[in-house]
């Protein structure tokens, strides 16, 4: 039998049909009709911007220098401010141990869990890529450290170095007892200043460079631990110290470490040249790894941007020494309220890179390989460029050049001179901080005259 229409219509229609009666009906209906007719032109109103009171805000030295160096089209120019690793030809250099732990990523199809299959893109945890952070700390502190045997290590992945710098100021401005004094070298790194000044902390500087003998002043040094007050925390550069180059000896650094235990510091290592500085990674470490055995309270921040030449996937780590194992996961439990509010969870990918080659034997070796590479070839630079100097008859002392060590070198250049090199096309930053790794085979003897032309008037006798 024919299903009569009431039957057949939705139990909800005539609900609904009766309360769009309703709605056209009420004030509501005739108020919102009202709102929205159409009055004439629209107005325009002239609202104040929030940011109209805001300036241009100044570029630091670096990325200073790297502008003044883009907006000259010369072919002649130079650069020798960024702190990226370039081959002898100038172009970027993919390491051959990274290239083949690509290869074993993507066919592997591992996930960050470690299960195989479709390869994914899942968050990470707080802390990061387990594979990648154990391996961070084995390369830090030795394998066969007995923090590591001793689970006394907390370690967390980074947002590469600058974001390990930047959770471990946070984390000492919230979870010390007291927030002492950041003590960092004169000069350091531009980032240094911002990165405590930001999370609360008086920054003051330590005696370090010496302008005299362009290397290392250690009475000044040492003298400026002896008179920073108990428990401060001095921020120290592991190796290749940016900007200078300068870098304590091993028996120096033993000479001062009875003075950071008797003044008990605080000693953060930023490590951003492990391996990269003297093609020893074993040798960079010496620092960091002696403290901490010998009871020192250390932090270590970890970059992989320069010794992987993983610069755009920004990967490293920080690691905390715990003074005994039971303090290990409170650290690490601080150290995730600090990650959580911050950016969640690090990215994967270059987690991945890393763990793949210290975790694959093979690829760990290649990789020796591979920053030993990188090392000569800014030792050779270094060297190239004061043989040519010499041979332009330079009667300036340059060995300095080749004393320093890492990524970049104090010249010794005055700021007139350095503005007379940009007027050769040549680029450095005006504190005269040069990026070694800009040298190459093709434009040092270019360099070496530029250098020569702007040095000579100033070193003739009178």
């Amino acid at each position: 039998a024919p299903i009569p229409a009431s039957a057949s219509a939705s139990p909800l229609a005539s609900s609904v049909s009766h309360s769009a009666s309703a709605f056209r009906s009420s004030p509501l209906s005739r108020g919102t009709a009202s709102a929205f007719a159409p009055r004439g032109p629209t107005r325009h109103f002239a609202l104040a911007s929030p940011w109209a009171h805001l300036e241009l805000a100044p570029l630091d030295g670096n990325h200073a220098t790297a502008a003044a160096f883009e907006a000259d089209p010369s072919p002649l120019k130079v650069n020798l401010g960024r702190g990226v690793y370039k081959d002898d030809e100038g172009k970027s250099w993919v390491l051959p141990c990274v290239q083949e732990a690509e290869d074993m990523i993507m066919h592997a199809k591992q996930n960050a869990d470690g299960s195989k299959g479709l390869l994914g893109h899942e968050y990470l945890k707080f802390d990061g890529f387990k594979p990648f952070t154990k391996a961070s700390a084995a390369f830090a502190f030795g394998a066969h450290s007995p923090l590591i045997r001793d689970d006394r290590i907390a370690t967390v992945q980074g947002v590469s170095g600058t974001g390990a710098l930047r959770v471990a100021a946070e984390f000492l401005s919230r979870f010390l007892s007291r927030r002492p004094a950041v003590f960092v070298s004169d000069p350091t790194y531009v980032n240094h200043y911002p990165i405590f000044e930001n999370t609360g902390f008086e920054v003051r500087e330590y005696k370090y460079y010496d302008e005299a003998t362009r290397g290392l002043n250690l009475d000044a040094f040492a003298a400026s631990v002896g008179e920073a007050p108990r428990g401060s925390i001095f921020l120290l550069h592991a190796c290749a110290h940016n900007p200078t180059g300068v870098d304590p000896s091993h028996e120096q650094w033993e000479q001062l470490l009875p003075l950071f235990q008797e003044k008990g510091h605080i000693c953060f290592f930023d490590t951003a040249y492990q391996g990269f500085a003297s093609g020893d990674p074993d040798h960079d470490a010496f620092a960091f790894r002696l403290f901490a055995e010998a009871g020192v309270p250390v932090l270590v921040a970890q970059s992989y941007a320069k010794n992987f030449g993983l610069y755009g996937q920004r990967i490293g780590a920080l690691n905390v020494v715990a003074a005994d194992p039971s303090e290990t996961p409170r650290i690490m439990s601080c150290l995730n309220q600090v990650i959580r509010p911050m950016y969640s969870n690090p990215p994967l990918h270059g987690a991945r890179l890393v763990a793949t080659v210290f975790n694959t034997p093979e690829l760990a070796q290649q990789w020796r390989v591979d920053v030993r590479t990188m090392a000569e070839r800014i030792i050779g630079a270094r060297a190239a460029l004061v043989s040519h100097l010499e041979e332009l008859g330079s009667t300036r002392d340059w060995s300095h050049i080749t004393n320093q060590i890492g990524m970049f070198a104090y010249s010794g250049l005055a700021e007139d001179e350095v503005r007379g090199l940009r007027d050769l096309h040549v680029y450095m930053n005006l504190d005269g901080r040069m990026s070694i790794s800009g040298i190459n085979s093709s434009n040092v003897r270019y360099l070496a005259q530029c250098m020569h032309e702007v040095t000579a008037v100033r070193d003739v006798p009178v």
